[in-house]
C-alpha cells in the first residue's frame, strides 16, 4: 500500500518532479562538501550553499508572485499578496548577508515559512492541486540539508 505522500506526489507531473529534486541536489552536494571537506572546501561549500538558498528562497517568492498575477484582479489589486511574495527574496538576501550560522538558520525559517504560505494559499484554491505535495517533500529535504549543514560544519569555516 502506498503512504498518503507518495499518492499526492505521484499527481505531480513528472518534468515538475524531476526538475524540482534536480533543484535539491546542490543542497544536498554542497552540505555534503561544507561537512566533510577540507578547510577551504568547506567554507567555499558553505558559502555557495547559503547564496544558493537565497537564489532558491527568492525563485519561490516568485513562484508566488506568479500565481497572483494569474488571479483575477481583486478589490486591493493584490497588492497584499504582491508584497508577500518578495519577502523571501529579502530575506534570502539578508542570509547572504549575515554570518553563516545566522544565514542558514535564516534560510530555514524562510523555507518553512513560505511553505507555511504557500500551504495556506493552496488551502484557499491558488495553485494546482498537486503543489502542496511537491513543496512538503521539497522543502522537508532543503531544511534537511541546511539545518544538518548547521549543525556539523566545522565551527572555524561557519
Amino acid at each position: 500500500m502506498r503512504s498518503p505522500i507518495s499518492l499526492e506526489l505521484s499527481m505531480v507531473p513528472k518534468p515538475v518532479l524531476v526538475l524540482g529534486w534536480a533543484g535539491v541536489a546542490p543542497f544536498a552536494l554542497l552540505s555534503l562538501l561544507a561537512i566533510l571537506g577540507s578547510a577551504s572546501v568547506a567554507g567555499n561549500a558553505l558559502e555557495a550553499l547559503i547564496v544558493y538558498g537565497a537564489v532558491i528562497l527568492s525563485f519561490m517568492g516568485g513562484a508566488q508572485w506568479g500565481l497572483e498575477m494569474a488571479k483575477p484582479a481583486a478589490p486591493d489589486d493584490g497588492r497584499r499578496g504582491y508584497a508577500l511574495s518578495v519577502l523571501p527574496a529579502l530575506a534570502g538576501f539578508a542570509a547572504a548577508m549575515f554570518p553563516p550560522r545566522a544565514g542558514l538558520a535564516l534560510l530555514c525559517a524562510g523555507f518553512l515559512a513560505l511553505l507555511a504560505y504557500d500551504l495556506r494559499r493552496a488551502r484557499d484554491g491558488v495553485g494546482p492541486s498537486w503543489y502542496p505535495a511537491l513543496r512538503k517533500s521539497l522543502t522537508a529535504a532543503v531544511v534537511t540539508t541546511l539545518l544538518l549543514t548547521l549543525l556539523l560544519a566545522r565551527p572555524a569555516g561557519a
